[in-house]
């Protein structure tokens, strides 16, 4: 059992995905596992269809960073309890509204991470509160980043920076992806994409215009409404 918290102890101190999974009914009580994001396990269970069983249901959990317990096919409840980093916002844009958009992030518990190609705007005075400042072109810095808990909020409003993003984006697993513009902008946004091939159904993964609609004018208003929209997706999923 000891081994079961070291192993924890260790993947929260260095940033490792990494779910547990403890008996409470239906089993050996209080048998406990560790389940790495790939499959590997630590562990018994006592019972190699229980423990295939309790895999399958504590990788989705983990990928998703929840926690909860669940009653398994075979009759077992076991409590799965998932370990992961905090998630992180990509903002592509050292714009105003990133600015207040990664102050309000942190308060709620993202990582931040803001990316700029342009020097000027991507500056260490402008964003000394953000947890990470890339000057580069985003797709390079968002290239291999982006999992199933991470969030991109595109918001240069200029293609040549945007639509990389983008791109990189929608062929990822990321769970929110949003672009500032217009109806009008967006439509276009969408025209360009779809001419390089991407689906409908993928383009549809776009928040657009970005944001909940809460009436926001101010960069401080506009960065209430992307979080809110942030969280509500990583809650609920995407409305319908």
């Amino acid at each position: 059992m000891s081994a079961i918290y070291e192993l924890v102890r260790d993947a929260v101190r260095n940033g490792r995905p990494l779910a547990t999974v403890t008996v409470l009914a239906g089993g050996p009580v209080g048998a406990k596992l560790a389940v790495t994001p790939d499959g590997q396990t630590f562990g018994d269970l006592g019972d190699g269809n229980l423990t295939a069983q309790a895999v399958q249901a504590a990788l989705p959990l983990l990928a998703q960073g929840d926690t909860q317990a669940i009653t398994l096919a075979s009759g077992a409840t076991v409590f799965i309890e998932s370990f992961v980093p905090p998630p992180t916002l990509f903002m592509v844009g050292g714009v105003h509204i990133s600015i207040a958009l990664a102050a309000l992030a942190k308060v709620v518990g993202f990582r931040t991470v803001v990316i700029d190609a342009r020097e000027a705007f991507a500056t260490g005075e402008r964003f000394a509160h953000v947890d990470e400042l890339v000057v580069a072109w985003p797709d390079e810095a968002l290239a291999g980043r982006l999992d199933a808990r991470s969030s991109v909020a595109v918001l240069t409003h200029d293609p040549k920076l945007d639509d990389p993003a983008l791109r990189v984006a929608l062929r990822s697993p990321a769970r929110y992806i949003g672009a500032l513009g217009s109806p009008k902008t967006h439509a276009r946004r969408l025209e360009r994409l779809a001419a390089e091939g991407f689906t409908a159904e993928e383009l549809a993964r776009i928040h657009g215009p970005i944001g909940l609609p809460i009436g926001a004018k101010t960069p401080e208003e506009i960065a209430l409404s992307i979080l809110a929209q942030v969280v509500q997706v990583a809650r609920r999923g995407r409305p319908a």
